[in-house]
């Protein structure tokens, strides 16, 4: 008996040495984690600090020994004169950006709800085609696609970047909506085949409506993206002062005189950036739940 109360003893005992010891790993781990966020996050905010800091040093009072002080005064001449050299191209890229998106953005729509419920033969093959131009560089299409353009005579058009990154969202948007309406139950479009709808009556009243996830996610990406973009903007609008956008300006800013003047320089820099923070600090979160919608749907 008393061999059997000591085995008692030592196996009820066991249980809490393994969880002391799992604590003390999970709190191990913990603090690592939060110490590793901590400088991901100064990592992060770091640069966005010595643009802010320094867009209101003026000018000529920004120098890379005292780019981490604070100002001594409140500068505001820089934000004008970054204002004044930006104000049209980014005019111009919201104008092409906006457009570009929404077309885009309807073209995928459309694609992804016939390869997700209109199955026809090919219709696989179709699609991994479609995939396949998310992997084709810019580069590759530059001289081909400039052809084209002059071809149709957009060239010397802010349109001819609106065709470019149209053509270039249409795969992604593609695999998005596509990915999104697969998760739709397909008795939805029995029902409405059933009551006579054709295929265009289905996707217009009842997939459109049901899509709105999907075209936040989409509308976002493609907004950023574009934004962003510098390579199409250089290329393909062949340095024209008339076709300057965000980034291209931000380039010609820097080297628009001898003397580099890095309050001038990060003020603009913030002030392009600024459209795209906007979109994700307001719009981040619908933007993370339309993602998942579609994984976590069927």
């Amino acid at each position: 008996m008393s061999a059997d109360i000591v085995d008692r003893i030592t196996h009820s005992t066991a249980p809490k040495k393994n969880r002391r010891q799992l604590s003390g790993v999970a709190q191990f781990w913990l603090i690592f984690r939060y110490i590793s966020l901590t400088i991901i996050l100064a990592m992060v905010i770091l640069p966005i600090y010595v643009l802010v800091v320094n867009s209101f040093k003026g000018i000529s009072g920004v120098y890379l020994n005292t780019a981490f002080e604070l100002p001594k005064t409140l500068n505001f001449e820089t934000w004008s004169a970054a204002w004044d050299w930006l104000a049209v191209p980014m005019g111009r890229t919201l104008l092409f950006v906006t457009q570009s998106s929404i077309i885009s953005a309807l073209i995928g729509s459309i694609n992804g709800y016939v390869l997700s419920k209109w199955r026809f033969a090919g219709s696989n093959a179709v699609f991994m085609l479609f995939l396949f131009g998310m992997f084709i560089p810019y580069q590759a299409i530059m001289i081909p696609l400039t052809q084209f353009n002059k071809l149709v005579g957009l060239t010397g058009s802010i349109y001819v970047l609106v065709l470019a990154h149209v053509v270039y969202g249409i795969p992604i948007c593609t695999l998005i909506f596509r990915n999104y309406y697969a998760s739709i139950p397909d008795e939805i479009i029995e029902a409405g085949r059933v009551d006579g709808a054709s295929m265009v009556r289905i996707y217009r009243a009842i997939i459109l409506p049901l899509s709105i996830p999907a075209f936040v996610v989409v509308l976002i990406w493609q907004f950023t993206s574009a934004w962003n973009d510098f390579l199409f903007a250089i290329f393909l609008t062949g340095g024209s002062p008339k076709l300057a956008v965000a980034t291209t300006a931000l380039n010609w800013l820097t080297g628009s005189s001898n003397q580099v003047y890095y309050g001038k320089n990060m003020t603009a820099s913030l002030m392009a950036s600024i459209p795209t923070l906007l979109v994700y600090m307001f719009l981040g979160r619908y933007f993370l739940r339309g993602l998942l919608s579609g994984s976590l749907k069927g």
